[in-house]
């Protein structure tokens, strides 16, 4: 392995505000709407499910910079900040003129980025008074990060794990165990949602649309409840901005700035966390910045979809979103990046890709994987399936620029680590893993259902 170049910020350099991007977008995103009136949602709207103050954070679109609560920036110190790492290793493997960097957000203490979020979301519940929060979860990542806040906050935790995940990744479920958190099989027959899916399709393995749609529906029906959710919205990516600002600060650090800036993406926090403080200054200022957004070759929403208002969750029970969508009852395939494996993107990311800002790419899940191994023999750090979409775009991304002979600086985010992930590895070295083909005909059958409003 190659020496690694790291860069940190001293402690009171961590930022202490978030960045709100769509206080500067030239075109702001079209409103979510209420989901029986079709009228835009309004706080009152928003906080029978959510927390007021995150309701407020998620209607804001005139203030760029939202103060870090001072107990939230205390506990941000136990980890932040994250190493931005120089990645000599995998440049020397690709024999690429490209300089690499990547933001290791594995480092944090349940191993991802999500606890950026986690930590701000279970903290206003806290000061709101709520005592029980629901939630959903894909891999499992966000279902750690929440335990582990829920926990340091006092909070009892229900979460909804998206039952192929609940399967392949068992450590994951013991982990918000392991903080307390109840954790359920989705669908499961815990909800009115989950109980008409499972009479309907009896051996349906989830998807995250499901595990939302119950989440929801307990937060509902129970006192003192809310939802919090793990991605997607503009108030989650807000709390994960805290990664592109650390970033930014320590590419000065490194005497460059990126060309292009990579993050995987499902319903785009790390993406927006890692891009979104970058992109501020190509609206701004006119920077030439590509900004590329790798989702799986399974679950295309940003290259495939549609754009168009559309539920978050499969029952219809959140706000309806105009968003870059295969349709809200689309079913992933059973790929290990559970995390990637969701239908729309926020409204954030559709209307810069809508604008130009941005661009999705499609990765195979067997390219991830390969990807994978190469930066874990290169950079000694084993990737989660999830990242791995982002190390096979930089890969490409690198070889682009041997191919054309030019020195490009490419920052990606290293969302977390594979380590509970074993099991995917064993099953790719073993040759058991395959790549997934989405016909077009399902994507048009499920667009098709969605009701038209723009």
């Amino acid at each position: 392995m190659e020496r690694q170049k790291r860069f940190f910020l001293e402690e009171n350099a961590i930022p202490r505000q978030w960045y709100n991007i769509v206080a500067d977008m030239k075109t702001k995103p079209l409103p979510m709407l209420n989901p029986v009136t079709k009228k835009p949602m309004t706080l009152d709207d928003m906080t029978p499910i959510f927390n007021r103050a995150c309701s407020e954070q998620e209607l804001n679109t005139t203030d760029a910079w939202i103060d870090i609560p001072e107990q939230v920036y205390e506990m941000y110190k136990n980890y932040r900040s994250t190493p931005l790492v120089r990645a000599y290793g995998l440049e020397k493997a690709l024999g690429t003129p490209a300089h690499i960097y990547f933001k290791n957000e594995s480092v944090s203490p349940i191993g991802s980025h999500k606890l950026n979020s986690a930590l701000a979301q279970a903290y206003y519940c806290k000061q709101e008074g709520v005592t029980n929060i629901t939630t959903e979860t894909g891999a499992g990542q966000w279902g750690a990060a929440l335990s582990y806040a829920a926990r340091a906050f006092g909070l009892e935790l229900a979460v909804f794990m998206v039952k192929v995940s609940y399967e392949q990744k068992p450590y994951r479920r013991s982990i918000m165990q392991t903080f307390g958190a109840q954790v359920i099989a989705s669908p499961s027959m815990s909800t009115k949602v989950g109980r008409k899916i499972l009479t309907e399709t009896p051996n349906y393995r989830g998807s995250l649309g499901t595990a939302i749609s119950e989440a929801v529906e307990l937060a509902m029906q129970t006192p003192n409840c809310k939802y919090v959710l793990g991605s997607v919205l503009n108030h989650v990516t807000l709390h994960q901005t805290i990664i592109g600002l650390e970033a930014e600060k320590q590419m000065e650090m490194a005497g460059e700035y990126p060309d292009v800036v990579i993050g995987c993406f499902g319903g785009g926090s790390n993406f927006g966390g890692i891009s979104f403080p970058f992109m501020r200054h190509t609206i701004i200022d006119g920077k030439d910045t590509k900004f590329i957004a790798a989702e799986p070759a399974s679950c295309p929403k940003l290259t495939r979809g549609v754009f168009q208002y559309d539920f978050g969750d499969e029952a219809g029970l959140t706000p309806m979103m105009p968003m870059f969508t295969l349709g809200h009852d689309f079913a992933p395939a059973h790929i290990h990046a559970g995390g990637l494996r969701y239908h729309g993107a926020g409204t954030i990311v559709s209307q810069l890709i809508k604008d130009g800002y941005m661009e999705g790419m499609d990765i195979p899940q067997l390219e991830s994987f390969q990807a994978a191994t190469l930066f874990a023999q290169s950079e000694g750090i084993i990737p989660a399936p999830e990242s791995a979409h982002a190390i096979a775009a930089t890969i490409r991304e690198a070889l682009k620029a041997k191919e054309e002979g030019v020195q490009k600086n490419i920052l990606f985010c290293l969302s977390g680590h594979g380590l509970i992930d074993m099991t995917a590895y064993d099953q790719y070295n073993a040759g058991d893993l395959t790549n997934y083909d989405l016909p077009q005909e399902v994507i048009d059958q499920n667009v098709a259902k969605l009701e038209k409003l723009v």
